[in-house]
């Protein structure tokens, strides 16, 4: 039971921090990482700062020039642009950047191919990853070969870079000079639109706070006084773990998570080292005498601690070894868990320095009480069978440690159910249109403004009840804008609006409803000087808020509100709909969502729909995403959070049944004399397994009742970081401390009745 508690205590762990290893280590195959970084925006409106990446065209170049302290900055676009690639008869989308020709030297990719010093030396250039290049070109060198781009133009490649690891922020799969589209449109080259990312590269001892000092205006230096975006730069060490901002300022991020799995970790190993320390301290007396008669013959206090400890370690390493078999074998399972690709290596110095250390530091913790304990017996009390004095204060440590292990396991459960019960609480809220039988398609090239044969051969299969292009999925919009002004708008006042181009059959297609006024024409040219707007902007716009009402954005044509749209949900699901404008402009957009009829058959309904694609888009793949698969995934980190949570709390009660299963064995042994006198004078087996059973009950509902504030504590204080949130439901607590503690009356039962089963003639008359 000692190696079992104590291996499965040290492959929890084990497995835990391999996940923490992974995430502390983001980003370390850049060399430069510690000089290297992002420039942040941070925009107020209506006295809320929300934080942005996206930065004007200018500004690299700008920064360079301008700043002291910046030794490079480069340009690249958003994170991942997913484009189509031909060779031939194949044609494959990858995602990507465009990137200016200084990201080579910022992040020192390691080229197979070619050569980073002259990858953009040509215009019409595009650098690829080696299993990008495995895809089109298998073993075959394609540095110098073409490839289409968007069925297109022919890019070269000129090199062949070696492929990122998993956690690496950066997942690109090619790369093509962003000189070739950072002219086509006008926005591009203005300071007051943000599309690229700005990726800056500091001089060594560069003084971080004068450059944040200089880059707190530098925008409205470029624009206008009234410019309110401050800009900072952001670490590339802390783009993975304290990635999430509130107002304006860093509050963690994935940090949290790593904390908490830590801890859990940590806990469950000392969940197993109690377990050593209570199986230890209960064999005790029956190792009294032999302690006695050592020190009788000459054995000191110091080589008894030594011996007890020793064999703690000895008894910790046998553990770790256990450990690593159970590792390798859990390591798959856990992978799929997580979804990442870890791997142990034990005799990876980092890996084998870890194994040894928790080797030293378990057998340590868990052997030393006992040791100290165990060599405190006094040899002439234990020789003559005189009841050691010391084993009451055993007995308070031993339960208070299976309080402490019970405690904790309940606390896990307890959080694993609030956990779970959020995830739901938002996945059932209402979204304000339905996302079952709905699919995505990202578009490539002009493929939008030849939309309407799709649409028409789309309908007329029978198997699709609508279809609408869109500049982002229903989930999100990425566009937004400060410059709507109304009639009797405050002028003090500058709400950031979110706004999407979308075709006419966007609004039925999604099952969003109308609070007001009419849908779009089927004639795009007719609105072109009409808009959408949702119910929270027209509550902004006051009178203007109606149907008929004007809103200009700044061009010179005012816009005419022809429909009110009744709020929905879109880039945060535990906040509010935020103000929305929707134009009926379906040219250049980027997404065509497809909703299928309810009741088809959606793998049959998806190779039709696949087929009408690739004939009315030759050239182009049916690559399709579903919408509800998509939202899943905004709560993927809060998902994996309740799943570890269950499992380990599963783990936790497992490994504290597993000490109380021992102890529960241990004590009736101990009292196997004192069982067998109670049977004979007429004792029931349920009446001696209630007297067994009654001591060990008591310590869980101790336990129910220390852990219940704790657990209410910290589970209000997580919930407190979302806007939407689950009430806490205290017969949840109830219902967590009552499966505890049936699962310790089942485990202390076994051992219970088994005792009290046994035959007393045997019992009494052995020595």
């Amino acid at each position: 039971m000692n190696i079992a508690g104590l291996a499965i205590g040290i492959t929890c762990a084990s497995l835990i921090f391999l996940w923490v290893q992974d995430e502390v280590t983001f980003n370390h195959n850049f060399a430069k990482r510690d000089v290297l970084y992002k420039v942040y925006e941070n925009q107020t409106y209506e006295g809320k700062t929300s934080t942005f990446f996206g930065t004007p065209g200018p500004m690299a170049k700008a920064m360079i020039a301008e700043i002291p302290g910046i030794k490079n900055a480069a340009r690249l676009t958003g994170d991942g642009d997913q484009a189509l690639f031909g060779l031939g008869d194949k044609a494959i989308t990858e995602k990507g950047n465009w990137a200016d020709p200084e990201i080579f030297s910022m992040l020192q990719l390691p080229f197979a191919k070619g050569s980073a010093t002259n990858a953009f030396a040509q215009l019409k250039s595009v650098v690829i990853s080696e299993k990008m290049a495995q895809k089109f070109f298998g073993d075959a060198d394609p540095v110098g070969k073409m490839l289409k781009l968007n069925n297109t133009e022919n890019y070269t490649v000129t090199g062949v870079f070696k492929d990122l690891p998993e956690n690496s922020t950066y997942q690109f799969q090619w790369l093509i000079p962003m000189a070739n589209i950072d002219h086509k449109q006008p926005w591009m080259t203005i300071w007051g639109a943000n599309w690229c990312r700005t990726l800056v590269e500091l001089q060594p001892n560069a003084n971080i706070a004068a450059i944040n000092h200089q880059l707190d205006k530098y925008i409205a230096s470029k624009t206008n006084a009234k410019n309110t975006t401050q800009c900072f730069l952001f670490a590339m060490n802390d783009w993975n773990l304290y990635n999430k901002f509130t107002d304006g300022k860093m509050d963690g991020g994935r940090i949290q998570y790593v904390k908490t799995f830590s801890f859990i970790a940590w806990i469950i190993l000392l969940i197993a080292c109690i377990n050593f320390m209570n199986l230890s301290t209960a064999r005790s007396e029956q190792r009294a005498k032999e302690v006695g008669v050592r020190k009788v013959m000459g054995a000191g206090k110091g080589k008894l601690i030594g011996q007890f400890i020793g064999e703690a370690v000895i008894m910790s390493f046998i553990s770790v070894l256990v450990a690593v078999g159970l590792i390798y074998l859990a390591l798959p399972s856990f992978n799929d868990l997580v979804q990442k690709q870890l791997s142990v290596n034990i005799f990876e110095p980092s890996h084998l320095i870890y194994l040894i250390a928790i080797s030293l530091i378990t057998g340590l913790l868990a052997g030393s009480y006992p040791a100290f304990y165990l060599s405190s017996f006094n040899p002439i009390s234990v020789l003559k069978n005189i009841k050691i004095k010391s084993s009451a204060g055993s007995g308070f440590i031993r339960q208070s440690l299976v309080v402490i292990q019970f405690s904790v396991s309940i606390i896990l459960i307890i959080g694993t159910v609030i956990i779970y019960q959020q995830i739901q609480h938002v996945k059932n809220r209402g979204l304000g249109y339905s996302k079952d039988n709905l699919v995505y398609l990202n578009l490539q090239g002009d493929q939008a403004d030849h939309f309407t044969p799709v649409y028409n051969d789309l309908m007329r299969s029978g198997l699709v009840e609508n279809a609408a292009l869109s500049d982002n999925k229903v989930l999100e919009i990425g566009s937004n804008n400060d410059n709507y002004s109304w009639d009797g708008k405050d002028a003090s006042k500058n709400p950031l609006i979110s706004w999407q181009n979308v075709s006419p059959q966007f609004i039925s297609a999604m099952g969003l409803k109308l609070a007001a006024g009419h849908d779009f024409n089927s004639d795009s040219k007719v609105d072109s000087a009409n808009v959408i707007i949702n119910e929270a902007f027209a509550s902004q716009m006051g009178k203007e808020g109606r149907v008929g009402g004007i809103l200009r954005d700044g061009s010179a044509k005012p816009l005419r509100v022809i429909g009110i749209l009744k709020d929905y949900l879109y880039n945060d699901m535990y906040g509010t709909a935020g103000p929305l404008v929707l134009y009926n402009h379906p040219s250049g957009t980027s997404a065509l969502t497809i909703r299928f009829k309810p009741g088809v058959d959606m793998q049959d309904a998806l190779v039709k729909a696949g087929a009408i694609f690739k004939t009315d888009y030759p050239g182009y793949p049916f690559e399709y995403q579903f919408i509800d698969s998509d939202f899943g995934q905004l709560f993927k980190t809060e998902t994996l959070t309740g799943t570890l949570a269950g499992v380990f709390a599963s783990l936790a009660i497992f490994i504290s049944c597993l000490g109380l299963f021992g102890l529960a064995a241990y004590t009736a042994e101990r009292r196997i004399k004192e069982i067998g006198i109670r049977k004979v004078l007429g004792a029931s087996v349920s009446g001696l397994a209630g007297l067994l059973s009654k001591d060990f009950l008591k310590l869980v509902i101790i336990s129910c009742v220390l852990a219940f504030p704790v657990a209410w504590l910290f589970i209000n204080n997580w919930l407190q970081g979302y806007q939407y949130r689950v009430t806490i439901n205290f017969w949840i607590f109830i219902l967590a401390g009552a499966a505890a503690l049936l699962i310790a009356l089942a485990t202390v039962s076994f051992q219970a009745v088994k005792a009290a089963l046994m035959n007393p003639v045997k019992s009494l008359r052995s020595e």
